[in-house]
């Protein structure tokens, strides 16, 4: 059964009643194979914006995003402990896609097409105060970037300075990608040390 759920009219809805709309939403729930459970974290508030790719198996089973070994990598990239991290005042969490699409030989599958298409063009416009994105993977940067991204994720991440200060482009946390890590020191020794610092500016500054 499709959902009846749409972005509010324009100059009609607010934040809260968007994201009643999102978490009510089952636009794919026959593409999934764990049924619809949109989750993100959204405040008027936020200053900083995370950008992954879609749930996994755990942060289905939970409700919250990140909650898993890829969070746990994603919050030491950042500097940020667990508290910080989930305050929705500061940090809003916006998947590319809401809810777990399921696997596919090689992993998880892309995150659903319907997410981005039908809410974060609303969405985004109503988190104004957002001064940095950090874009995870190939899908955040496809999005947030545009046409501005490169034509490889390690091109697009090597670019970073090109982006900031408004998006900061990252790989997926993912253990997937620790070879990755391993072949390009460079993130790690360049990129991760001005995001932590763009991040804690942003935090201190509230």
């Amino acid at each position: 059964m499709r959902s009846t759920a749409r972005p509010p009219a324009e100059g009609v809805g607010d934040l809260a009643a968007l994201l009643a709309a999102i978490r009510a939403c089952r636009l794919c729930a026959a593409h999934l194979p764990l049924g619809p459970k949109p989750t993100l974290v959204a405040a008027a508030s936020a200053r900083i914006l995370i950008a992954g790719q879609a749930p996994g198996t755990k942060v289905h089973v939970t409700g919250i995003p990140w909650n898993d070994a890829s969070g746990d990598r994603l919050r030491r990239w950042l500097g940020l402990d667990r508290t910080t991290f989930y305050d929705a005042r500061r940090i809003a969490i916006v998947p590319m896609g809401f809810c777990y699409p399921g696997k596919n030989a090689s992993g998880d599958l892309p995150p659903r097409p319907e997410c981005a298409a039908t809410w974060h063009d609303p969405l985004l416009a109503e988190l104004a105060k957002v001064e940095l994105i950090v874009a995870a993977g190939s899908y955040a940067h496809a999005y947030h970037l545009g046409r501005k991204r490169k034509a490889t994720l390690t091109e697009t991440v090597r670019a970073w300075r090109t982006f900031r200060p408004t998006v900061v482009p990252i790989p997926h946390p993912s253990w997937h990608n620790n070879r990755w890590l391993k072949d390009n020191p460079w993130f790690e020794a360049e990129t991760i040390p001005y995001l932590r610092a763009r991040v804690a500016r942003l935090i201190a500054a509230e």
